[in-house]
C-alpha cells in the first residue's frame, strides 16, 4: 500500500466510525439516539486511534490536512508529498461519509430535522459568530497539533502512542468541542459536507456553504501556530 493510499483508507475508516457515532446519536430509531457528548467525543477518540493503528507504520496516518501541514512546516515532512497527501485524505472522508449514509439508510427519512442530518456529516457552531467560530476552530486544533508534537518528543512502550491520541481527541471534544463541534480538520468536515451536498439524503436541507470555510481555514491556521510554538521550544 503506497502513503497517499493509505492516507486515503485511514481517513475513510476514520470518518467512518466518527460521522457514524454522530449518526447513532443523532438520527431518529436509532438504538443509540440520545447517547449524548460523552460517547460523541469517545467515539472520535476511538476512531483516530484505530485508523492510526491501521496505518500508521505505512504513511504516518496524518489523517488530517492540518496535521499534514504542520509537519512540513516543522520540516519533519516532504512538501512534495503534502498536496497528495491532502487530496488523498479529502477523498477518504468522502468514502467514509459515503458509508454512513448507506449504514443509517432508512434513517435519514425517519428523521425530521434537517440540521440534525447535515450534523452527522460535518460541524456547525451553538452559537454562530463568524470570529469567535474561527477562533474555536484556530484554539481547538492548536491544541490537537501541539499535543500531537508533545506526544511525539516522548517515548512510550511499543505500539501506545496511538491509543494516547485518542485520548488528546477525547480531551479537546471534552474541554473545547462545544463551541463549534470540533472539526479540527478540514477533511473531516469537507469531505462529509461535500457528500451531504451529493447524495440524495430525503429532506437534507442545505449544506451551509456559508459556514464551510471556518472549519478549513481555522485549523490550517491553528495548525501552523502550534508547529511555529513547538519549533521555538525544542
Amino acid at each position: 500500500m503506497t502513503p497517499y493510499l493509505a492516507e486515503f483508507v485511514g481517513t475513510a475508516f476514520l470518518i467512518l466510525l466518527g460521522c457514524g457515532v454522530n449518526a447513532g446519536n443523532s438520527l431518529t430509531k436509532s438504538f443509540s439516539a440520545g447517547s449524548g457528548w460523552l460517547v460523541v467525543c469517545l467515539g472520535w477518540g476511538l476512531a483516530v486511534m484505530l485508523s492510526i493503528y491501521g496505518v500508521g507504520a505505512i504513511s504516518g496516518a496524518h489523517l488530517n490536512p492540518a496535521v499534514t501541514l504542520a509537519f512540513a512546516l516543522k520540516g519533519d515532512f516532504s512538501w512534495s508529498q503534502v498536496p497528495g497527501y491532502m487530496l488523498a485524505q479529502l477523498a477518504g472522508a468522502l468514502l467514509g461519509a459515503t458509508l454512513v449514509y448507506i449504514q443509517f439508510g432508512p434513517h435519514w427519512a425517519a428523521t425530521e430535522s434537517a440540521e440534525t442530518k447535515l450534523g452527522v456529516f460535518s460541524t456547525s457552531p451553538a452559537i454562530r459568530s463568524t470570529i469567535q467560530n474561527l477562533i474555536s476552530e484556530v484554539i481547538g486544533t492548536f491544541a490537537l497539533v501541539l499535543g500531537l508534537l508533545f506526544i511525539g518528543s516522548n517515548d512510550f512502550t511499543q505500539g501506545l502512542n496511538p491509543l494516547i491520541v485518542g485520548f488528546l481527541i477525547v480531551s479537546i471534544g471534552l474541554s473545547l468541542g462545544g463551541t463549534t463541534g470540533f472539526a479540527i480538520n478540514p477533511a473531516r468536515d469537507l469531505g462529509p459536507r461535500l457528500a451531504h451536498a451529493l447524495l440524495p439524503i430525503p429532506g437534507k436541507g442545505s449544506s451551509n456553504w456559508q459556514y464551510s470555510w471556518i472549519p478549513v481555514v481555522g485549523p490550517m491556521i491553528g495548525a501552523a501556530a502550534a508547529s511555529a510554538l513547538f519549533s521555538l521550544l525544542y
